[in-house]
């Protein structure tokens, strides 16, 4: 009869001929832990700052919807108003979108900077661990 090989010993000897340091693994984890923490930090900002932005331009949106709407002595004044609305709507638009962009951009240099400072950790800790291995053998 054929026997069946016992796999959990081919798995073990399989692994003790790759010795793995649990400290890097633990390190590595704890790394992208704090990294991720730093990013999400950096995503939550943004998200606040953008929803306080969108706030404001909806309040100064209905503030001027509500001037538009009052009744008006002569019908021109209304034309008036719609005109003045858009007019300060426009204006508005402009000044959030470009507020918008900068609350974008400033999220986009500080995560860019972020993944610049990890890459440049993995790569010092890869470099430790390579030469540490090397020196172990």
């Amino acid at each position: 009869m054929t026997k069946t090989n016992d796999v959990t010993a081919m798995f073990k000897d399989a692994m003790a001929a790759f010795p793995i340091d649990a400290s890097a693994a633990e390190g590595a984890f704890k790394s992208t832990a704090d990294l991720n923490e730093k990013i999400s930090t950096v995503a939550l900002t943004a998200v606040e700052e953008s929803t306080a932005l969108s706030t404001k331009w909806t309040q100064d949106t209905l503030k001027g919807m509500s001037d538009v709407s009052k009744a008006k002595a002569q019908p021109t004044d209304y034309a008036q108003a719609m005109t003045d609305f858009v007019s300060n709507y426009s204006k508005a638009a402009t000044e959030h979108m470009t507020a918008f962009a900068e609350i974008a951009k400033k999220a986009q240099a500080d995560t860019l900077e972020l993944m610049t400072a990890a890459g440049k950790t993995f790569s010092e800790d890869a470099t430790s661990a390579v030469k540490s291995a090397t020196a172990a053998k």
